[in-house]
């Protein structure tokens, strides 16, 4: 078992006929990745990649009745509707790579997905991946490397850096989720720590969080009281000047809560190791292990 996907997901791209989708199926299904279909309204007929195109997810479900995920490059003012139509197929895993989307759709997909219990990991995500086994998203495959530590992350980038330092440390990873830098996101810390600690191939979890919200002060009252595996944090923004807009819409810091201080000590009081760079994460992690 690995986290939500693995080299038996079967994939549709939504999207897949522009610049983005045609780049981005091709290095997945360069890693491995089974992608069996991809959509474009007026598209259908089409291929790309030796991928068919249809004009739209039932189609594409009508040939292949075994898609179970989608990732999602539609640009923000068509992509709700592209995620609407997802969960419309009751697809598991949606991944939505695509920012701007405004935020009151946002809200009415992610609770329309924890209804029906499927999982969107974004919107503005870099993906989730499986190191070995199914690549669904925008990230460079080659700082991953197959392991039993899963990675949990706000940012695209320090995913990547720390993904990196494990990898030369020696410690791959099981899966790395890019939660997104909305806001709003459909997959929160706590859905991808439940989902990490009930893996038989995750040892440990690494969380990387930002300024802004309170998803990390809320991840720590759910490791409190939840988490039996060993979490390593690292929080970023502690350096931000205060009143600085910061690149991420999430990282918008509101009075006392929010703050990188606030999240550090929720963190340290729940049990949880916080580094204090990135580097520092496979230091960490021997002496955790």
């Amino acid at each position: 078992m690995t986290v939500l996907i693995n080299d038996k997901t079967q994939v549709v791209v939504q999207g897949i006929t522009g610049r983005e989708g045609q780049f981005h199926t091709r290095a997945m299904i360069e890693y491995g990745t089974k992608i069996l279909a991809g959509t474009t309204p007026g598209k259908g007929g089409q291929e790309v990649e030796g991928i068919p195109v249809f004009d739209g997810l039932i189609e594409a479900k009508e040939q292949f009745p075994s898609i179970n995920a989608s990732i999602i490059f539609v640009p923000a003012r068509f992509a709700a509707d592209a995620i609407n139509e997802a969960l419309d197929a009751k697809l598991e895993i949606i991944v939505a790579i695509t920012e701007h989307i405004p935020l009151h759709d946002e809200m009415k997909f992610v609770a329309l997905a924890r209804q029906q219990g499927s999982y969107i990991i974004g919107p503005n995500t870099p993906g989730i991946i499986s190191p070995g086994k199914c690549k669904l998203g925008i990230m460079p495959a080659h700082v991953f490397k197959p392991g039993r530590i899963g990675l949990i992350s706000r940012s695209g980038t320090l995913t990547y850096e720390v993904a990196a330092s494990l990898s030369e440390a020696g410690f791959g990873q099981s899966t790395a989720i890019g939660l997104g830098g909305d806001p709003m996101t459909g997959m929160s810390f706590i859905d991808a720590l439940k989902l990490f600690e009930e893996d038989k191939e995750t040892d440990a979890t690494v969380l990387i969080g930002e300024i802004g919200g309170r998803a990390e002060e809320n991840a720590a009252e759910y490791i409190q009281e939840h988490t039996t595996k060993p979490v390593v944090a690292y929080i970023a923004g502690r350096t931000a000047p205060k009143g600085k807009r910061m690149g991420h819409a999430g990282a918008i810091v509101s009075g006392k809560s929010g703050t990188a201080d606030s999240k550090i000590a929720a963190l340290r009081e729940a049990g949880v190791t916080v580094i204090e760079r990135p580097i520092d994460v496979d230091e960490a992690l021997q002496t955790l292990l």
